[in-house]
C-alpha cells in the first residue's frame, strides 16, 4: 500500500535546503510516496496521510498564520500543539524551572528592561529562526539597547543570555532523535557574524558529525523528558527532536535550544542508518 507524505517547506526554500535527499529513498522503500510543498501555498494537504515540517523557516514574520495552518492540518508531525510551544523560546525558562541545566535566559517583552550581563552577552528574538535578529554584544551600551529596541518597535519579544565562548572554540552540539530515540549528533558553527544564506532564512553553519560525550546525552534526555512532560506527551509522539547544547565557562553542558518544529537534521553528516532511523519513524507515527 502506496501512503503519501508531504514535506513541508516554505516560499524561499519550498524543497528544503537538500538535506532531506537521502531520506526519500529510504521512506519510498516503506511505501511512502513523498512531495514538497511550501506551508501556504495550495497544496492538498489534507489528503496527505502526514504532513512533516522541514523548512517552514519563514514562520517568525507570520506567527498566528502559521501556526492557525498548524492546527488545520490532519496528520501534522510534530503536532500543533507541540509547535505553539516550541516557536517561542520563552519555553527556555521553563526548562530551566524544570530543573535542566539551560543556558540562563532572561525573556524581555516590549516597554520592559532587562538586567544586562556583565559578560559578552546575545540578545534575540524570542520567535526566531535561522539566527535571524540575534546580535552578540561584548558589554551593555547603546547599541545592544537599540536592538533590543528594533525588536520592541515590532512588537516582539527579546530573549537576553549570556554568550557561551565554547562555541568559539566547539561549537554546539546537536543531538537528534527519531520516534523519542536516539539517532545521531553534529557539531555546528554559526558565528553571529556569519553571512546568510542565498535564500535569506537561515545564517550559513558548518556542520560535521559528531558523538556526543555521555553528560551531554545525559543532559539531552533530561530536556526531552522535561520537554515532554511539560506538553503531556509521550515522546514516542515527536518525530523529531534535536536538542542543541553548548559547555558553560564550567565545562558543564547546557542547552542552548530545544528543536521541536522545524529543525536540520543533519542527514548529510550522520551515518547510512540516519535516514532509515527517520523513515521507522515516519511510519510509526500512522501505527
Amino acid at each position: 500500500m502506496t501512503r503519501s507524505a508531504i514535506f513541508v517547506g516554505c516560499a524561499a526554500l519550498p524543497e528544503g535546503d537538500g538535506d532531506e535527499a537521502a531520506v526519500l529513498p529510504a521512506l519510498a522503500d516503506l511505501g511512502f510516496a513523498v512531495s514538497w510543498a511550501a506551508w501556504d501555498a495550495a497544496a492538498d494537504f489534507a489528503s496527505a496521510d502526514i504532513v512533516v515540517l522541514r523548512a517552514a523557516w519563514d514562520y517568525p514574520e507570520r506567527r498566528e498564520e502559521f501556526l492557525s495552518w498548524c492546527e488545520d492540518v490532519p496528520g501534522l508531525s510534530n503536532p500543533a500543539a507541540v509547535v505553539r510551544w516550541n516557536t517561542d523560546k520563552s519555553y527556555l525558562g521553563e526548562l530551566l524551572d524544570a530543573g535542566v541545566p539551560t543556558v540562563p535566559v532572561e525573556i524581555v517583552p516590549p516597554g520592559e528592561k532587562p538586567r544586562w550581563p556583565k559578560k559578552p552577552f546575545v540578545v534575540k528574538p524570542s520567535v526566531g529562526a535561522g539566527g535571524r535578529g540575534a546580535a552578540r554584544f561584548s558589554a551593555a551600551g547603546a547599541d545592544a539597547e537599540q536592538h533590543l529596541r528594533t525588536l520592541h518597535d515590532e512588537g516582539r519579544t527579546g530573549l537576553v543570555q549570556p554568550y557561551q565562548s565554547s562555541v568559539d572554540a566547539q561549537g554546539e552540539i546537536a543531538v537528534t532523535y527519531f520516534g523519542g530515540v536516539y539517532s545521531h549528533a553534529f557539531t555546528k558553527f554559526a558565528p553571529l557574524e556569519s553571512s546568510m544564506d542565498s535564500s535569506g532564512m537561515y545564517r550559513e553553519e558548518r556542520l560535521a558529525a559528531a558523538v556526543p560525550a555521555p553528560e551531554v546525552r545525559a543532559v539531552a534526555e533530561d530536556a526531552l523528558d522535561a520537554a515532554c512532560g511539560l506538553l503531556g506527551i509521550l515522546r514516542a509522539e515527536l518525530l523529531y527532536a534535536r536538542v542543541d547544547l553548548v559547555r558553560g565557562d564550567d565545562g558543564r553542558p547546557l542547552v542552548l535550544e530545544l528543536e521541536l518544529t522545524e529543525p536540520s537534521l543533519g542527514f548529510r553528516h550522520a551515518d547510512a542508518g540516519a535516514p532509515l532511523r527517520f523513515a521507522s519513524a515516519v511510519r510509526q507515527q500512522l501505527a
